[in-house]
């Protein structure tokens, strides 16, 4: 991995532990989106051919990546617009399981459009906390984030599988926002019926692109309504032939950014997702150790065997202040700091943090 760093030039001078915020730009993406802008620059409308290949590319590479049908994937610009979209389909009547404090973009919009949601808590018992929910409250939508945003808590995969199997007509709903491009995962063979997540953190894309994965058995459930010209492929006959997945696509997509996921898709695959997750899980786990050893983590995440590499640390704004201070770039979430690692990050940078940490607390 140390060959990956080098195409990072942000490493150079910082720590970068920020990766739950945004991911970071490889310069081959840079050098990508320029050869793009020069050839819309010199072609323009008669680039748009290319540019309906590179979004085409993108969904047969997500559905490749997560392993879907490719008529089961749907690009979007990011999370919040897929999960209002898909929300607007499904019928009001449903009761709804939602995690206290989970990502507000995922909780508001059941609240908003007045589906009656109860909350499960996030603690080391979470999915004991979720199956007693379900069962004892006849829930039949579940809706949560596979990692948390402000502490990294994971929810078990495997745990979703075994409740689907004991609830088929439980409708999982899932954001991968902070969890796609850091493991893998197989959506098909897992327990979740839609996946919804914004490409520009853990998988490197940059803003503006995002993408839905669904399993066919659950489009009964949604009635969309979302229509437009380029949801048809700009041929008028078939606007009463709209397929499910270009329900979530009425307009034109932006080719640079779908491009850019696409690349950026193609570009971890040749580092190995399985690579990927072997680092990120050596990282977390030396990352949890050393936090551990300062008594710097709740008592949820020490309690809890597998996390994810998303950290909440005890800290103030002058802990942050001198962070900052040794170009460490990591933010302020909840009521602690969070720190988050990737592939490129190393064992050398948990080390440096905790030494800056421990000569604060």
């Amino acid at each position: 991995m140390q060959k990956t760093r080098k195409g990072y030039p942000i490493l150079n001078k910082y720590i970068y532990a920020n990766t739950a915020a945004c991911g970071i730009m490889h310069n081959d993406l840079l050098d990508w989106r320029r050869t793009y802008d020069k050839e819309f620059l010199m072609l323009g409308s008669n680039y748009r051919i290319k540019e309906l290949e590179l979004i085409e590319g993108a969904r047969i590479a997500i559905a490749s990546f997560f392993d879907c049908e490719r008529e089961n994937v749907s690009l979007v610009p990011n999370f919040s617009i897929g999960i209002n979209s898909l929300l607007d389909g499904l019928d009001k009547k449903h009761i709804v399981l939602l995690l206290e404090d989970d990502y507000p973009s995922l909780n508001w919009p059941f609240d908003s459009k007045g589906f009656t949601s109860i909350y499960a808590k996030v603690d080391e018992n979470l999915e004991q906390n979720i199956y007693k929910q379900i069962k004892d409250n006849g829930v039949t939508v579940l809706a949560l984030s596979l990692v948390q945003w402000v502490n990294g808590i994971k929810i078990d995969i495997d745990f979703l599988e075994r409740l689907k199997k004991e609830f088929p007509n439980l409708l999982i709903i899932a954001d991968g926002t902070q969890f796609c491009g850091t493991a893998n995962f197989s959506f098909q063979s897992s327990g979740i019926d839609v996946l919804i997540a914004s490409a520009y953190k853990w998988l490197l894309a940059g803003r503006g692109s995002g993408f839905l994965l669904f399993k066919s058995n659950v489009v009964p459930n949604f009635s969309m309504s979302a229509i437009g010209f380029s949801g048809v492929g700009n041929v008028k006959e078939a606007r009463n032939m709209i397929s499910f997945n270009k329900r979530f696509e009425p307009g034109h997509l932006d080719g640079l950014t779908f491009g850019s996921l696409k690349f950026s898709l193609e570009y971890l695959m040749s580092i190995g997702i399985d690579n990927i997750e072997k680092r990120n899980k050596d990282i977390g786990a030396f990352a949890k150790k050393e936090f551990e050893k300062l008594s710097l983590l709740e008592k949820a995440v020490v309690r809890r065997e597998n996390h994810s590499t998303i950290f909440n640390i005890k800290g103030d704004k002058e802990i942050f202040a001198s962070l900052e201070n040794h170009n460490i770039i990591c933010s302020l979430r909840g009521n602690g700091i969070r720190l988050s690692f990737h592939f490129y990050n190393s064992i050398d940078d948990v080390k440096q943090i905790v030494k800056v940490v421990r000569n604060k607390v």
